[in-house]
């Protein structure tokens, strides 16, 4: 799954296969494409803790993607960070702070608001709260909501949280031994899963009000060699 979103965001090269981002095909593009699809495709990492620069302000630290991408000016740079940083719940004095004096949960917004700086079409979140405290998890999920609405991006939004998965996804993809298992709507996939593991998956996963009667479904045998 991190492979496929280091590909998606043009980290790294497909090895084969075709990939296409709005439409255009990535593989084999020149220098220059390469650099607008970046922009249009952005990345929130894991841990907030090794995502951010520690030497680096958080306000610099925002505005460095509009620094690289755009003309604007200082004070112009300086005024969506600040306007972004508000979006995302930060207040206007955090803009000189260090990382290393946020909380986990307002490090992970501070990489949040660094993603949504583009405005990119696309944004890939690879376990983006599985770092954070259960406390605060839904809050960040739902702030993914709030700009995926505001913003009108698309989530390639990776989890092993299969709660976490049906909260966010309109559509799902089940991957096994990193190839695609299933895909298909969310409700599709949670109410009449086709695909083994899928099933297997769903009957592990912990709910509120288990039924005694359904069947836990077990995965044996080992796992194939390639």
């Amino acid at each position: 799954k991190s492979t496929l979103a280091r590909a998606l965001t043009l980290i790294e090269e497909p090895s084969s296969g075709s990939l296409k981002i709005a439409g255009q095909e990535v593989t084999g593009a020149s220098k220059s494409e390469r650099k607008q699809l970046r922009k249009d495709v952005q990345m929130v990492f894991q841990s907030p803790y090794a995502s951010l620069n520690p030497r680096q302000k958080v306000g610099d630290q925002l505005g460095e993607p509009l620094l690289i991408n755009t003309k604007l000016s200082a004070a112009e740079r300086r005024e969506k960070v600040q306007a972004m940083m508000a979006q995302v719940g930060l207040r206007p004095e955090h803009y000189q702070r260090y990382p290393h004096m946020f909380s986990g949960g307002q490090r992970q917004r501070i990489a949040l608001a660094r993603a949504m700086m583009l405005q990119p079409k696309v944004l890939v979140a690879d376990e983006p709260t599985s770092a954070l405290d259960v406390s605060i998890q839904a809050q960040v999920l739902n702030l993914f909501m709030d700009l995926q609405q505001e913003f009108n991006t698309a989530y390639v939004f990776i989890s092993h949280n299969l709660s976490v998965v049906r909260h966010v996804a309109d559509t799902v993809l089940v991957m096994y031994l990193g190839r695609p298992a299933e895909m298909g709507p969310k409700e599709e996939i949670y109410n009449r899963p086709l695909h083994p593991y899928t099933q297997a998956l769903l009957s592990a996963t912990p709910t509120i009000h288990p039924d005694p009667l359904k069947p836990k479904i077990k995965i044996v045998g080992e796992l194939p060699n390639p």
